[in-house]
């Protein structure tokens, strides 16, 4: 009988190493595809404050790659320990910067004593913290400080567990970041560039940084040109569709061409979702003045045409509509796990 991981898998060769259950890894005919991801790398997939971290075994230890939300720094001591059964963790590598991927970064170098190794675009606006560039003031969210021993750069090869991984340029989501591409299995960590049913949020367009569409067609064009027969993504499930993966996500990138309010749009459910469940509850008024009040919420709006107010009651309609959230008399409830 399988025990209860509390919807949180530590994986290892596609089986939770707590509960037991396949996650992934049916047969195959394709003798050219792996059945599963090769012994040593290990998926901690998370709720949605956090990314999911990546463990990597070698011979002198292992290399996690992302940590997780800052508020989730604990629950993420706890699965590094239970997978790493007091082995080292030699190193902490980043895929880009946003509070999801690096915000328990300094809760991990404390526990382990493991350097941190960022993509070579961070390294100012990580050693002057500037929380405004690392998205994190200007987006409503957090993250404790922290200092890095490295930088990697696009074409870099990055030694992570017993394997040398390419460093990929991947912008669009975050104009620094890194993906990591192992060749001889072809597994890639794609971060936030490509998930199994799209990619993240398109910040830098929304903020008026960068044109964030024409950068993410850089960043599929050079997944595409990979001989990727896996994807480790910065959240949901690892995947071997990636042929499928690539068309879905073009799609959605040529639909916000067509459209960019859709970025807008898209920007307001998830991170309006992402506040909601790091508060837990937040009344109305609450809402309204955050919307009013962080900037990135600010730009969306501008981008929609809406106030704070219509915003209120349309995202609410989305996201309870979309199971996200419960409203009671103008309180909201979130109801994703966190």
């Amino acid at each position: 009988m399988e025990s209860e991981c509390v919807g949180i898998c530590t994986i290892e060769d596609g089986v939770c190493v707590g509960c037991g259950r396949r996650v992934y890894g049916e047969e195959v005919e394709d003798t050219m595809t792996t059945q599963t991801l090769p012994q040593g790398m290990v998926v901690l997939q998370r709720g949605w404050l956090s990314s999911n971290s990546v463990l990597l075994r070698g011979k002198e230890g292992w290399t996690l790659v992302d940590s997780g939300y800052v508020t989730k720094a604990g629950e993420t001591l706890a699965l590094l320990d239970a997978a790493v059964g007091g082995e080292p963790v030699v190193r902490l590598v980043n895929t880009h910067s946003h509070s999801d991927h690096l915000g328990g970064n300094a809760a991990v170098a404390r526990r382990f004593g493991c350097p941190i190794w960022v993509p070579e675009g961070l390294a100012d606006p990580i050693g002057r913290w500037d929380e405004a560039a690392l998205l994190l003031s200007n987006a409503g969210q957090q993250a404790e400080p922290f200092s890095y021993s490295a930088t990697i750069a696009a074409g870099d090869t990055v030694p992570m567990g017993e394997w040398e991984w390419r460093a990929v340029s991947v912008p669009g989501h975050d104009m620094h970041a890194l993906a990591y591409f192992e060749p001889s299995h072809g597994v890639l960590i794609s971060g936030d560039a490509l998930w199994e049913d799209g990619f993240g949020i398109l910040f830098p367009s929304l903020l008026g940084q960068a044109d964030a569409i024409a950068a993410a067609r850089e960043a599929l064009a050079a997944i595409e040109r990979l001989p990727v027969r896996w994807v480790i993504p910065g959240h949901g499930a690892p995947f071997r569709d990636v042929a499928g993966a690539l068309q879905r996500a073009w799609g959605r990138l040529e639909a916000f061409a067509a459209d960019p309010r859709r970025i807008a749009r898209n920007a307001l459910r998830a991170c309006v979702t992402f506040t909601l469940l790091e508060r837990g509850r937040m009344e109305e008024d609450e809402l309204r003045a955050t919307l009013a009040g962080v900037e990135l919420f600010q730009r969306a709006l501008d981008w929609i045409e809406l106030t704070p107010d219509e915003a209120v009651r349309w995202l609410g309609d989305e996201l309870e509509r979309a199971g996200a959230i419960r409203r009671n008399e103008g309180r909201w409830q979130a109801m994703l796990p966190a």
